[in-house]
C-alpha cells in the first residue's frame, strides 16, 4: 500500500540505511514519468519490481534494481469537455493510485473506474465503472485492499453534477462488484446528520470528499477514512446557517463487511474557509502498565491540529496544535471543536484573514509513524490567506467552492514557511519531540526507517534524512524539480535502496511568494530517483 502497511505508518524495518551510513548514499538510478501535471506519486515495490501510478491513470512497472520497463498500462480514458477545467485538473493530480493485493495491480482511475491488472503482466483482469464520470466523479487515490474487497474513495464531489452524494465503497476483488456504498453527505440512519445541513436538502449539498486512503483493523474489521470540506465553502453561500455540516471534516468508522457507521468524530464542524480534513487515519498501538491503548492519530486538516482518538469508540483523547491557526477558538474536554465566529463572513464580498490558508497547514503530503520512537513526524506549512464569499455559477464540470482565496503569505511574525513537526504520541496527551523549520516548504510525504531516519522533501528541491530523536539533517540532496508524492523505501539482493519522486507541485507554486528568493522550476521534470549505499569492497 502507498504507507507500507494498512495502519498507514509509513514506516519501514530496514535499516541498512542508517544514521551512519545514510551520508554515503549515491543514485542507483532515475526515471521520467510518462506524463507531466502533479507529481503526487507513490511506488510500490514487491519482489523486484517497481510499480508506479502516473497522472492519466498510466501504470508502469520497472526493475527495481536496474530501473529498465517490464510492462506499461495505458488506460483509454473517457473524452470530457474542455469547459469541464475542475475535473480534467483532477485527471493531473493522481496521488497514490494503485495498491497491491495478492497477484493483481489495483487502480483506481480519473473517469471513476477500477482496473484489476495482472501485476506480472499489466493485463487486465475486470474493469467496473464504480460511479458516473459524466456527472464529474473521479479517483485521485487509490483503494485500501483487505480480506478480498477494494475499499475506495471517490473524490469530484464539489462539481456541480454530483450533488447529494459523495461515497466510501467496496468492491470484490475477484469481480468489481460492488459490495457496498456508504455516503458522506446523506445518511438516513442519523438523524442528526440531516439536521446539521440546516434547510439544505441532499440534493443540494456537495463536498465531503474522502480523499486520502483509508487505513484497517483486523482485529474490529473496521476501517478508517478522513472526510474533507463542505461545498460551497462559505455557509453564507451554501445555505446550512451555523450547523455542523456533518459527515465533513470528520473521522468516520466503518464495519469493512457492510459499510455500517460505527462511530465518527468532527474534527472541523461549520468549515467556511476550505480548510479540508481528510487526510491520512493512523492506527497506533501502545501498551502502557499492561493496558493495551489502541488509537487513532492524524492531523487531519489543512488547519494542522493533531488529534488522538479512541479506535474502537471514537472518544476524544487529546489535540495538540502545529502551525499558527486561527479558526479553531478552543476544542471542549470531550473533543467539541468551537470555530472563531469573527471569520464567518455575513455578506458576499466581505473578507477575512484566515490562518492557515488554503494551501497551509497540513495537506495531502502523509506524516510518518515510528514504533520505534513513538513519535509522528508530519510535514506542515505556515500560511494565511484571505478568503471572501463570491456568487458564482454551478457549471457541468467545474467547482462549487465559490469562495475567493487572496495570495498565500506567512503569519505575522513568522518567516519559516515549511515544518517538520515529530509529536510524541500517548494515550493522554501528545506533545512536540522536536521541529525542524526552513525557509521552503514540504512538498512530500515523509517516510521513517528503522534505521533511525526520517526522509522527506520540499520546494527547494532537497531530500533530506533527519535523525529520528533529534530531528538533526544528516544528509540531503538537491534534485531537478520540488520533492513530490511519497518517498519509499525497498530492499532487493540485500540491499536496501531509496526512492524519491519530483516534479511538479500546485503546493509549491501556490506558496512561492513566502520564499520568493527560492525560484521554482518552469519545467515539470516528474521523476524517480532511487538511491542506494556503495558496495563495500569486501
Amino acid at each position: 500500500m502507498w504507507r507500507g502497511t494498512i495502519d498507514n505508518h509509513g514506516y519501514s524495518n530496514l535499516d541498512t540505511i542508517n544514521k551512519d551510513t545514510v551520508a554515503d548514499l549515491e543514485l542507483a538510478w532515475a526515471w521520467p514519468m510518462a506524463d507531466v501535471g502533479l507529481q503526487q506519486t507513490t511506488a510500490l515495490e514487491h519482489d523486484g519490481i517497481m510499480f508506479i501510478n502516473t497522472n492519466n491513470s498510466i501504470v508502469q512497472a520497472l526493475d527495481a534494481k536496474s530501473g529498465d520497463l517490464l510492462w506499461e498500462y495505458r488506460h483509454a480514458l473517457a473524452e470530457v469537455p474542455k469547459s469541464w477545467g475542475y475535473l480534467n485538473y483532477q485527471s493531473r493530480r493522481q496521488k497514490n493510485s494503485i495498491a497491491l493485493y495478492e497477484d493483481k495491480v489495483y487502480l483506481t482511475t480519473v473517469d471513476a473506474k477500477i482496473v484489476a491488472l495482472e501485476a506480472t503482466t499489466g493485463k487486465t483482469v475486470w474493469e467496473t465503472q464504480a460511479f458516473d464520470n459524466s456527472k464529474g466523479y473521479s479517483y485521485t487515490v487509490g483503494p485500501l485492499v483487505v480480506n478480498g474487497k477494494v475499499i475506495s474513495a471517490i473524490s469530484g464531489c464539489s462539481i456541480a453534477g454530483t450533488a447529494g452524494g459523495c461515497f466510501i465503497a467496496a468492491h470484490d476483488a475477484e469481480t468489481g462488484e460492488e459490495l457496498w456504498r456508504f455516503n458522506t453527505l446523506d445518511d438516513p440512519n442519523n438523524p442528526a446528520q440531516g439536521e446539521s445541513w440546516g434547510d439544505v436538502p441532499p440534493e443540494n449539498r456537495w463536498g465531503g470528499t474522502p480523499w486520502a486512503v483509508g487505513s484497517y483493523d483486523p482485529e474490529t474489521n473496521m476501517t478508517f477514512w478522513g472526510v474533507g470540506m463542505p461545498a460551497p465553502y462559505a455557509e453564507l453561500v451554501r445555505g446550512s446557517g451555523d450547523g455542523d455540516v456533518l459527515y465533513t471534516n470528520s473521522t468516520l468508522a466503518l464495519d469493512a463487511d457492510t459499510g455500517e457507521l460505527k462511530w465518527y468524530f468532527q474534527h472541523l464542524p461549520r468549515d467556511n474557509w476550505d480548510l479540508d480534513s481528510p487526510f491520512e487515519r493512523v492506527l497506533v498501538d501502545q501498551e502502557i502498565d499492561g493496558k493495551k491503548h489502541k488509537m487513532v492519530v492524524s492531523v487531519p486538516g489543512k488547519n494542522g491540529i493533531a488529534f488522538a482518538l479512541d479506535r474502537d469508540t471514537g472518544k476524544y483523547l487529546w489535540s495538540l496544535e502545529t502551525v499558527y491557526q486561527n479558526v479553531v477558538t478552543k476544542i471542549d474536554d470531550d473533543g467539541k471543536v468551537h470555530i472563531n465566529e469573527d471569520l464567518v463572513s455575513s455578506a458576499v464580498g466581505e473578507s477575512h484573514l484566515a490562518c492557515v490558508s488554503v494551501s497551509g497547514g497540513k495537506l495531502w503530503q502523509a506524516g510518518a509513524y515510528s514504533p520505534r520512537t513513538g513519535s509522528f513526524y508530519v510535514p506542515l506549512t505556515e500560511a494565511c490567506n484571505t478568503t471572501t464569499p463570491i456568487q458564482t455559477e454551478f457549471t457541468a464540470g467545474n467547482s462549487t467552492g465559490s469562495l475567493k482565496f487572496g495570495p498565500r503569505v506567512l503569519p505575522e511574525g513568522i518567516d519559516q514557511a515549511g515544518l517538520v513537526d515529530a509529536i510524541s504520541v500517548n494515550p493522554e496527551q501528545g506533545s512536540h519531540a522536536w521541529q525542524h523549520r526552513q525557509r521552503t516548504i514540504p512538498t512530500s510525504s515523509v517516510i521513517a526507517t528503522a534505521g533511525g531516519l526520517v526522509f522527506g522533501g520540499d520546494a527547494g528541491r532537497y531530500i533530506k534524512a533527519w535523525d529520528d530523536t533529534t530531528g538533526e539533517v544528516l544528509w540531503s540532496q538537491r534534485l531537478n524539480a520540488p520533492i513530490g508524492g511519497s518517498p519509499s523505501t525497498f530492499e532487493v539482493d540485500g540491499e536496501q535502496y531509496l526512492v524519491v519522486p519530483t516534479g511538479y507541485s500546485a503546493a509549491a507554486s501556490s506558496a512561492a511568494s513566502m520564499f520568493p528568493e527560492v525560484p521554482l522550476p518552469s519545467g515539470a521534470g516528474n521523476s524517480i530517483f532511487v538511491f542506494k549505499l556503495p558496495k563495500s569492497d569486501g
